[in-house]
């Protein structure tokens, strides 16, 4: 059964089935730019999908193939350039949006298929792993605009590709096709579906993904060395439903069945 929950005017969709949420860009008429209410109605969708204990991973992706998002709209920024209030809140809710995605509880991914672009290319740079067509492109532009790139989005750029790499996407503003992507870090694999990678995520113990998630984001966050959680939660997987089942499946060379998050 598909769940389907809409906001921002229906150009954001959630849609559940199952194991696999997936969240849908749906402004093609508009290249997918995000406006301030797509900023603000992400996190409630993305927190959705993480509240629904039978989804183990989500997925962000267009509605329409051949367009990820071509970043934020910047016509609508224009028309709002002398409002200071309003643009306190648009750059409040591209933070929010980009903090809630980075540190969700479910694994993400992000399946580009053709042009991932600045804000577009935040949303991606925040999703745990990054999947693309061969006809992605993708780049970071706020430098061909005049303004920046928020400073949570630069270090996931650098935690991704490296400070050199990140300093030539940004300085340059290039745009990069999908071979190069791959080639410095910037997405995981090419790919024409991420159905695999869904099933392949879904099909593992959630407890074991949730928490080497945040492990990972430990991690990128700085810490270096176990502390009592860390060491808590390491100790009591091993008396968890989803060992005593993921054990049971092996010995019996069997596939695992996992109950919900």
């Amino acid at each position: 059964m598909i769940a389907s929950q809409h906001d921002a005017g229906a150009n954001l969709r959630l849609e559940r089935n199952g194991p696999i949420a997936r969240l849908r860009i749906d402004r093609a008429d508009k290249r997918n730019a995000f406006t301030q209410a797509m900023w603000q109605a992400l996190p409630d969708l993305i927190a959705a999908a993480d509240a629904d204990p039978a989804v183990r991973v989500l997925v962000i992706e267009a509605a329409a193939g051949g367009l990820f998002c071509a970043g934020a709209d910047i016509a609508e920024m224009m028309a709002h350039r002398d409002d200071p209030a309003w643009l306190a809140a648009n750059q409040a809710a591209i933070n929010r949006a980009q903090w809630t995605l980075a540190r969700t509880q479910r694994p993400t991914v992000a399946f580009i298929d053709g042009d991932c672009i600045g804000g577009g290319c935040g949303i991606a740079l925040a999703c745990d792993i990054r999947l693309a067509t061969s006809r992605a492109r993708l780049g970071i532009t706020p430098a061909k605009l005049g303004i920046v790139y928020p400073l949570h989005d630069v270090r996931l750029l650098i935690d991704l590709v490296g400070p050199g790499q990140a300093r030539r996407l940004l300085y340059t503003g290039a745009l990069i096709d999908a071979a190069e992507a791959l080639r410095i870090g910037l997405v995981e694999a090419l790919a024409d579906c991420p159905d695999p990678l869904l099933d392949a995520i879904a099909a593992n113990a959630p407890s074991s993904v949730t928490a080497l998630k945040g492990f990972t984001r430990r991690v990128l966050d700085g810490q270096v060395e176990d502390d009592a959680e860390t060491l808590r939660i390491f100790a009591e997987a091993f008396s968890g439903a989803d060992f005593r089942e993921g054990a049971a499946a092996f010995l019996a060379k069997r596939r695992p069945q996992f109950g919900p998050a």
